[in-house]
């Protein structure tokens, strides 16, 4: 789950970590009166800020420096209700505004790759990090950090060293990663980012600006973090998967997918693609048909789990077919059957998108049976994954 700043920031302040004030503002009114309280600790200059979870927001004109009141109303006016790459935006953040000397980069983060925690940090913040990473990567230290031992005072130092920063900043800049570091390990998160973090002109160092991600695995230890989800903004069908505890995620093609594992499910969103890329060849067209979403049912699903998943994919107007991947496992194919069947029996007529079933592993010819005897004008079998991929893209290409 991403943050938005604001709550980053107010996650920051409960760890000790250095910031400015700040509030947060969804209507012209609230932001006047947020720069009213807020404005006078920094001579009456704020920065309103439009609260999206994207980047950008400078470029978009969400981010404004405002030099009175009047001028906090006139941005959060200007803001509020504004479109940043998709995002509306619902709520701005009004900022005490800071005396900046120089502006850095710090965050900590997952290492898939090499199974561990890995910290960044650069003297160069205030800037695309990615663009830096690649133009110039000697100018972003790169220190692993053991997930046993964290960022202490020892490994703080070494990577404010590899940073190249000036001994008189670091003695002020080690005890703030040490800070940053609770909040990823105390939060449960996968990502904390602060850029950029700032030393102002009398000295301090602040986070100005922070992005945080959290590890949603972790939610039964921080019963706190549900109420920091945007349910305002969640994609419908998402938010509709999650309370049925699947684990769904929503993507731009027509092809519906529905599989068992994350790895069958990741195997055949890539079959679908290039089944995909081989009928718009084949038919000379603009757009191949691509998959609509991830959705695992889980190795132990139930029919009635199955019956949950087709009822999120058959609900989604972006699809046109859908392509049903099981290996029967702990799951027996003729589960995923009657799953298949009971949710279209249940559907009705609001069941209008034809299915591609392609069922192996245990119990495989019963689950083929009861297909074929509902024999639902919808369904296809068929025996292969590459066949069924192929079948669902030429029923997502037909329209």
């Amino acid at each position: 789950m991403d943050l938005f700043e604001y709550q980053a920031r107010d996650m920051f302040e409960a760890h000790g970590v250095p910031v400015l004030a700040g509030a947060v503002a969804d209507t012209v009114d609230e932001v006047r009166a947020a720069a009213e309280s807020i404005g006078p600790r920094s001579g009456g200059v704020v920065v309103v800020k439009a609260q999206v979870k994207t980047g950008g927001r400078g470029k978009a004109g969400g981010v404004k420096v405002a030099k009175s009141v009047d001028e906090a109303a006139a941005a959060g006016e200007a803001i509020l209700g504004m479109d940043i790459k998709g995002h509306t935006v619902h709520r701005v953040m009004i900022a005490q505004g800071a005396s900046i000397d120089e502006e850095y980069y710090f965050s900590v983060l997952l290492d898939r790759a090499n199974r561990t925690y890995l910290a960044m940090c650069s003297k160069e913040g205030g800037v695309e990090i990615e663009q830096l990473a690649v133009e110039r990567p000697d100018a972003l230290a790169r220190i692993p950090v053991d997930p046993n031992v964290g960022i202490d005072e020892a490994k703080a130092r070494e990577i404010v060293d590899a940073a190249g920063f000036d001994d008189a900043d670091k003695d002020a800049i080690v005890p703030v990663l040490q800070r940053l570091w609770d909040v990823y390990r105390e939060e449960d998160a996968t990502l904390v980012e602060v850029n950029p973090l700032v030393r102002t002109t009398d000295g301090a160092i602040i986070a100005l600006d922070g992005k945080v991600t959290l590890d949603e695995n972790a939610g039964f230890r921080h019963p706190d973090h549900a109420a920091l989800e945007d349910a305002r903004s969640a994609d419908p069908l998402e938010a509709a998967a999650k309370e049925k505890h699947l684990n769904y995620v929503k993507l731009d093609g027509n092809v519906g997918v529905i599989g068992n594992g994350a790895g069958l499910v990741m195997s055949t969103l890539d079959v679908v693609a290039y089944a995909g890329e081989q009928v718009a060849a084949d038919r000379g067209l603009d757009t191949a048909p691509k998959p609509a979403n991830f959705l695992d049912i889980g190795g132990g699903a139930s029919a009635e789990v199955m019956a949950d998943g087709l009822h999120i994919i058959l609900g989604d107007a972006q699809v046109v077919s859908v392509f049903v991947n099981v290996f029967g496992g702990i799951t027996s194919c003729d589960a995923v059957a009657n799953g298949i069947v009971g949710a279209l029996d249940k559907l009705g007529d609001d069941a209008t998108k034809p299915l591609v079933v392609r069922l192996d592993g245990n119990n495989v010819e019963e689950g083929r049976r009861i297909l074929a005897a509902r024999a639902h004008p919808l369904v296809s079998i068929e025996e292969t994954m590459d066949g069924a991929a192929r079948k669902a893209a030429e029923l997502a290409a037909t329209t």
